[in-house]
């Protein structure tokens, strides 16, 4: 297709002196600077588009970028200053659903370049028209329409395309009505204001690549962190939760502690660098546990392996009943009188029941279990003697099952915990093999630190509170608060919000948990904010 109306002849440039042009070359610069220390993808879009209008002095200024699938363009940022028009970028007004995109071809597979930005897109070249109703060769229909419902009049048109180091267009930018700024007169775009355009747009794609690459880099960083959480998921549901509900409480603390303007946090504040290195390490504290086996994290009783042995014990209550009424047929084979025997089996019968179901209850997990209780698992044990296959007669409970039965807390034995615990050495191991770059550095310390103690006490290294950072203490927290609140783990239920306070308080008193964070943990309600997004209703009873 022709199109006349990009090569027609604009007029001089009158308006560009030197010393204008000098200036504006200075700005130029200065937006290069700008727009490669701009880190947030939707303000440098914003940035672009602001800086190419106030070097072209256009009233008006649209930025498009490529679809995924190249066949269409996004509208990202839109601004006209006379009609006081901002979407997208840091105006919080979306452009989402508001401008459809922009088709590259038609439903026929032709190329659709009667649309300007589309042919500058499809083209790769530069498209300065002086005014869109003289325009031959472009369809401005949509612009007349506009134009008739705003009482604005688009004039001038600047649509350059922009391309990466690779020559590829990655979007476009597009500038309306420049003006003339001794008159105020909207003027054609004059060739100066073309090539600072396109001097521009080449340095915004550059930035533009690198940020659309540190992005890409980022979401498969965290896509490989999801993946290291998914494969601890599906080998427990039960921590999978944990590995998600412990960033966001983190996180809740870390933005508490940031608003604090007195005591020793006040002067404790957070870059945006810092929230995501912060959130990066809590999605992480746990990765070791890919290592943990199953049976382990899994271990709902005290004597679950692959299977719950209490069935076992049953089954050994039954040989051992089942030999108890062949004592009584043999006693009233030897002259005893049945009834008196009968009796003896009865009073047997009860107190193997009783005995039994005593076993059941201790095979349940519980915050502490009470001496009494521990004392009569060992009496069980020793009361009863079954026939193994082997013909031998041993008593009822094995060594291994009493140690399990008297677990005085939870489910795990010491061993057990020694291996739960050596998730967290797996982990400070497993990132510190990483080449972090700078701006996560501190990710293996943070995430490493979430089990030690403020008074040394805690694991793996024994630091005290002044090794570490105060992100690693807020992790512990987080980590601890989750835990006792927790609804679904195998082998308790969730606290209450009141009880889990309780503790925490304690664990403050005592060196646990840092008592700075803990107290802006209760004054800043961050544990009612969680509550409220991850607790059932039940549980918050404070």
């Amino acid at each position: 297709m022709n199109h006349p109306g990009a090569g027609a002849t604009l007029p001089p440039e009158s308006r560009n002196t030197l010393e204008d042009l000098f200036r504006r070359l200075d700005q130029l610069n200065d937006v290069g600077a700008s727009l490669s220390s701009e880190h947030d993808l939707d303000l440098l879009l914003e940035k672009i588009v602001l800086a190419a209008k106030r070097i072209t002095r256009a009233d008006g200024g649209t930025l498009y970028l490529l679809s995924d699938d190249r066949g269409a363009l996004h509208f990202e940022i839109v601004r006209t200053d006379s009609l006081n028009i901002a979407f997208g970028g840091s105006s919080g007004q979306p452009t989402s659903g508001l401008f459809p995109d922009l088709p590259l071809y038609r439903p026929d597979g032709s190329p659709n370049d009667g649309m300007v930005a589309a042919y500058a897109a499809i083209t790769g070249n530069t498209v300065n028209v002086a005014d869109a109703y003289a325009a031959r060769g472009f369809d401005f229909s949509g612009t007349r329409q506009f134009d008739a419902r705003s009482g604005y009049r688009s004039t001038s048109f600047l649509t350059v395309p922009m391309k990466n180091h690779e020559g590829e267009v990655i979007g476009v930018l597009q500038l309306i009505n420049a003006i003339d700024v001794s008159t105020g007169q909207v003027t054609p775009f004059s060739p100066a204001d073309q090539r600072l355009a396109e001097s521009l747009a080449s340095q915004a794609a550059v930035a533009l690549s690198n940020r659309q690459l540190v992005h890409q880099l980022e979401a498969l960083f965290e896509s490989f962190i999801r993946l290291i959480n998914l494969a601890i998921d599906e080998k427990s549901p039960y921590t999978g939760g944990h590995c998600q509900r412990v960033p966001e409480l983190t996180m809740m603390l870390a933005e508490a502690a940031d608003a604090t303007t007195e005591g020793p946090l006040a002067g404790f504040k957070l870059t945006d660098r810092d929230r995501y290195e912060l959130r990066i390490a809590a999605l992480l504290h746990d990765c070791g546990k890919v290592t943990t086996p199953v049976h382990v994290v899994d271990k709902a009783t005290k004597l679950q392996t692959l299977f719950d042995r209490i069935h076992l014990i049953d089954t050994r209550c039954e040989v051992v009943r089942r030999d108890a009424e062949v004592r009584k047929w043999r006693r009233i084979a030897e002259g005893v009188p049945a009834d008196e025997a009968e009796q003896r089996y009865h009073d047997f019968c009860r107190q193997l029941d009783d005995d039994r179901q005593a076993l059941r209850e201790a095979n349940i997990g519980c915050e502490k279990m009470r001496d009494e209780d521990i004392e009569r698992v060992r009496r069980i044990a020793e009361a009863y003697r079954w026939r193994n296959p082997s013909g031998g007669e041993v008593p009822l409970l094995n060594g291994e099952e009493v140690e399990n039965l008297t677990i005085r807390s939870g489910t795990l034995t010491v061993g057990e915990r020694d291996i739960i615990n050596h998730h967290i050495v797996a982990t400070i191991r497993m990132l510190e093999q990483l080449p972090w770059p700078r701006h996560l550095k501190n990710v293996p310390e943070y995430a490493g630190g979430h089990h030690e103690r403020m008074d040394g006490k805690g694991y793996p290294r024994g630091l005290r509170r002044g090794d570490m950072s105060w992100q690693a203490r807020m992790m512990g927290i987080a980590d601890i608060f989750e835990a006792l609140t927790a609804k679904d783990r195998p082998y308790k239920e969730g606290m209450g919000l009141a009880q889990a306070l309780s503790v925490l308080e304690g664990f403050s008193r005592n060196g646990h948990i840092d008592a700075d964070l803990h107290e802006v943990f209760v004054k800043a309600g961050v544990f009612r904010r969680y509550a409220e997004a991850f607790l059932g209703p039940q549980q918050i009873d404070c």
